[in-house]
């Protein structure tokens, strides 16, 4: 079984092609930083590993609209390795993520700090409203001024 699945933040932006003919298809490519699990250095400094990744088609188009430099996201995926023949004629080795699932790590406000786009607020959502206080009962008093009928009988 050939089954990968990494946690980590991008380390750019995603680089995204298309290929040549009738029906194109989407390429992006993007490398991700994941932590090691355990320190390297006396010095307790954390390592990681920068993992490249590539992703085809739909997966690539969410990458080119959705995915950013210090992202986290989780990636699922196979290792694929093959080989190539650069100008020098040098044999050069390969090994990628093929990109089956991509999801977000953390929420868009959590990430803000580790981005850098030039909007720098955060969103604070309103303060939910204090709940009645419940009758002797234990149920929640209705209040008044209510003209519309309840749900239920």
């Amino acid at each position: 079984m050939n089954k990968v699945i990494l946690m980590g933040r991008l380390t750019r932006d995603p680089d995204v092609r298309y290929s040549a003919g009738e029906s194109s298809t989407a390429v992006a490519r993007y490398t991700l930083a994941v932590d090691r699990r355990f320190r390297r250095n006396n010095d307790g400094e954390q390592t990681a590993d920068f993992i490249g990744c590539v992703a085809f088609g739909r997966s690539a188009e969410f990458a080119e609209k959705y995915l950013r430099q210090g992202l986290k996201v989780v990636v699922t995926g196979r290792i694929q390795t093959g080989s190539y023949t650069n100008r020098d004629g040098q044999k050069v080795y390969t090994t990628d993520v093929v990109v089956e699932d991509q999801e977000f790590a953390e929420s868009k406000a959590a990430s803000e700090p580790h981005m850098n786009s030039g909007y720098q607020g955060g969103y604070q959502a309103a303060p939910a409203p204090a709940p009645s206080a419940p009758a002797g009962d234990g149920f929640m008093n209705i209040p008044d001024g209510i003209d519309e009928e309840l749900p239920f009988n």
